[in-house]
């Protein structure tokens, strides 16, 4: 198959997003297919990957890390005609997904969209009117999802969720995958080279962004705790984004050590994050607004259980009890779970042996096989229903009514 995918973030940007977009291309191509992606351009990036093509893009305001792209192209809109795809899959419903969604209409093409991100949860951005964003998020985006063939959510949790905004497309439920493959023979002392942590340190890990909804307040708290009960205790974050440097003021003002207590060291390269999770004892979430916590199962790879508050996206991920534990976001039994498996040899290894399973359970290479027989199923439904339908452009006014 020619797949073509449309994203409003690609490399070298870093998010959940962009990592479910690489390991499908990668294990995609591994099965035969080819991949061609179109997103945005990024300043004083140099493209060496092949089949990407870039839009001219401004820097996002609040967040200039982040590329907006400019949906007017012709010449890329020729392309996509050009490279005979055949099939279209958009990872957002605004800018490039419903230029995305247009081309499909345009060239006769079926359109999947995956549900990565639960847009009416991040309405904290909207400095006025709260709950009517946190409506039209809702109205647009189920507007979208009803005219694709297939959406596509990353766990049964936000199935049922899309579900109740009136989602009537197909839904699969396919999470991303881990390369399991590539977590082996790794480097285990990488993290504390490169950070100068002492060897006998406990790594208490975060992966993510250092945005609001990843609710880090509440695990630099928590950790505070942590760290009078367990003092050879370390939070290590890796991670970049907008409130790094309040968040660097709190961990100060918290009277905890930077460089020592917490360590914060931006972005790494994924083959180095590979290594660094398997140079930590556990792996610490109190994100609320997950739709998968792709990271709770790339840290499992490395046999590292998991302490996470319970939220839509971790349910499904972290089985509590058996490879973690999930907790209400409440930071008295955060702090009891994580200080429990720090301590507890005996416990920490059946937890560390069964999230190595579970992280099996969830291989990328298993993941996309999946997505490559919804792919064939939705192709051949939408040429069996082809002369049943009209197809109609994606107007924005259409999408928000």
């Amino acid at each position: 198959m020619r797949i073509g995918v449309f994203t409003d973030s690609y490399k070298p940007y870093t998010s959940g997003v962009v990592t479910s977009i690489t390991t499908f291309k990668e294990e995609l191509t591994r099965l035969g297919h080819e991949v061609f992606i179109f997103a945005p351009s990024y300043p004083q990036h140099q493209e060496e990957e092949p089949d990407v093509y870039r839009f001219l893009s401004v820097p996002a305001p609040t967040n200039p890390e982040y590329s907006l792209a400019v949906p007017i192209a012709p010449r890329l809109s020729q392309t996509v005609k050009n490279l005979e795809l055949d099939i279209l899959h958009a990872h957002s419903p605004f800018i490039l997904g419903r230029w995305g969604a247009n081309c499909a209409r345009r060239f006769n093409l079926p359109l999947v969209f995956t549900y990565h991100t639960l847009y009416d949860q991040y309405v904290h951005y909207v400095p006025i009117a709260q709950d009517l964003a946190r409506d039209l998020a809702i109205k647009y985006s189920r507007n979208f999802c009803n005219q694709c063939d297939l959406v596509i959510t990353p766990t049964r949790e936000v199935e049922e969720l899309v579900k109740s905004y009136g989602i009537k497309a197909p839904i699969r439920v396919i999470p991303t995958g881990v390369p399991v493959h590539k977590f082996k023979n790794r480097n285990p002392n990488w993290l504390r080279k490169n950070w100068d942590i002492p060897a006998e340190a406990q790594v208490c890990l975060f992966v993510g962004r250092l945005t609001k909804e990843k609710n880090l307040e509440f695990l630099l708290q928590a950790f505070r705790l942590i760290k009078q009960r367990s003092p050879s205790a370390v939070l290590v974050i890796i991670a970049s984004g907008p409130l790094e440097a309040e968040l660097k003021k709190m961990t100060v003002d918290l009277g905890l050590k930077l460089d020592t207590d917490v360590v914060f060291t931006g972005q790494i390269p994924y083959e180095n994050l590979i290594d660094v999770y398997f140079d930590a004892d556990l792996f610490t979430f109190a994100s609320v607004t997950e739709t998968q916590g792709l990271v709770l199962i790339e840290a499992m790879a490395a046999g590292l259980p998991v302490v996470a508050v319970r939220a839509f996206g971790v349910e499904d991920m972290v089985d509590d009890g058996v490879n973690g534990y999930l907790v209400p976001l409440e930071k008295g039994e955060f702090v009891r779970r994580v200080v429990e498996l720090l301590s507890d040899d005996e416990r920490y290894r059946q937890f560390s042996a069964q999230a190595l399973v579970k992280a099996e359970q969830m291989s990328s290479a298993a993941m996309a096989r999946k997505l490559e027989t919804e792919y064939r199923e939705v192709i051949k439904r939408y040429h069996d229903q082809e002369g049943e339908k009209t197809h109609l452009p994606f107007p924005l006014n259409s999408l928000v009514k």
